[in-house]
């Protein structure tokens, strides 16, 4: 039986990243000996989420050691004439993979995953699996995948909302270069990789739909839907509260849910006093039981600036429900013209498509839905990966 290891910040959080390598993780060791290495605190420890205890999988957890001041001045200096230097040679990438990454952590990290034996080691996003590619000396005999959940765009755009950006692409694509294959969640993101470097050709895998669909929406609540994690910018969760106040402007008798948790609670709240919409707009903390709030709602919308794939949207359909949506490129991807797109941070535009969602042939977008959402069955998607692992 393979020994498979997913390697990661965090599992026992709340998180879609944490949720699909959960889903995963489950189907993968009914086969397979999987154990997970964890950044987590081992007090975290709770298997009850994301239905851990139902599969049996290993849990390890990591901490790295106390680096001294002084080697971490010398590495901040390293890593500073690397990023302001910008060179091209892909011993350079090296050296700053080394400085950023040094062999005081570097090599307890190496000798954590050794001792698992393991001959699949799953790097779960882009910082981890850059730093598993540095390792790939240290685990020769290991088949080393790197799993990346956000966007060519969010990672490495000009105006990316990560620390990585375009100063470290160079770097970021020379060391996943090393890994024996590295994952990405849609066909454009693909393209992306292919277009900056023709040597670099990542897979492909979608996200499966995690939960177990409630009721079919009946389609006459008049309540828009929305999910996701507070914070800055990356749902646009403001956006769609400006553009939910300007609908209403015309619009006095439909509702807006949104369902989430985070750090910019207070702002959003703010924003919903500032227009005057505590009477139409809820926010709901997280819950077992989302599968009711998608029941219970009308239309769902996406107004997220970027996403790496948004499984929201296959998780609304699955119960139904037509989606307004941002015009990001994995939306069209997975939705094609099914979904109400509008124009990315444009509050008018996504005010218009609201209020466009609110004359379509329901019954009809309800059925396209669910039959959309049957393309990312857990199954399908855990066949890939086996064929991946196996290859």
């Amino acid at each position: 039986m393979k020994k498979i290891c997913f390697l990661m910040d965090s599992i026992f959080s709340i998180g879609g990243v944490q949720r699909v390598t959960a889903v995963i993780a489950k189907e993968l060791a009914k086969e397979y000996d999987v154990t997970i290495v964890t950044f987590d605190d081992a007090e975290q420890k709770d298997t009850t989420l994301y239905n851990l205890h139902e599969a049996s999988i290993k849990y390890r957890f990591f901490s790295y050691p106390q680096v001294s001041s002084t080697k971490k001045k010398i590495c901040r200096i390293i890593s500073g004439i690397y990023l302001k230097s910008q060179p091209n040679a892909k011993w350079c990438s090296d050296i700053y993979a080394h400085s950023s990454f040094p062999s005081e952590l570097r090599n307890p990290l190496a000798a954590e995953l050794q001792q698992g034996n393991y001959d699949v080691i799953i790097g779960v996003h882009a910082p981890l699996a850059a730093r598993l590619a540095t390792l790939h000396k240290q685990l020769p005999n290991t088949k080393l995948i790197g799993w990346l959940h956000n966007s060519y765009e969010a990672l490495f755009g000009d105006d990316s909302h990560y620390y990585i950006g375009a100063k470290r692409r160079r770097h970021y694509i020379y060391q996943l270069r090393k890994l024996d294959d590295v994952v990405v969640l849609c066909q454009d993101d693909a393209y992306r990789f292919q277009q900056y470097d023709n040597q670099f050709t990542p897979t492909v895998i979608y996200n499966p739909l995690t939960l177990k669909p409630g009721n079919k929406s009946q389609g006459n609540s008049k309540r828009f839907l929305t999910i996701g994690r507070f914070t800055p910018l990356h749902k646009g969760i403001d956006l769609l509260i400006e553009a939910f106040y300007l609908f209403t402007q015309k619009n006095h008798d439909w509702q807006l849910d949104i369902v989430g948790e985070g750090e910019q609670k207070e702002v959003f709240q703010r924003l919903i006093n500032k227009y005057q919409l505590k009477d139409q707009i809820t926010i709901h903390p997280f819950t077992n039981q989302i599968q009711d709030f998608y029941s219970n709602a009308q239309v769902y919308v996406l107004s997220s600036r970027w996403e790496g794939m948004p499984l929201v949207l296959v998780e609304a359909m699955s119960h139904g429900l037509p989606i307004v949506t941002s015009n990001l490129p994995v939306c069209k991807e997975i939705m094609g013209d099914f979904g109400m797109y509008f124009k990315n941070e444009d509050t008018n535009d996504l005010a218009q498509k609201l209020e466009e969602a609110t004359h379509i042939d329901w019954n009809s977008k309800s059925e396209e839905a669910l039959k959309i959402a049957q393309r990312f069955d857990v199954k399908q998607i855990v066949e890939q990966w086996k064929l991946l692992i196996e290859s």
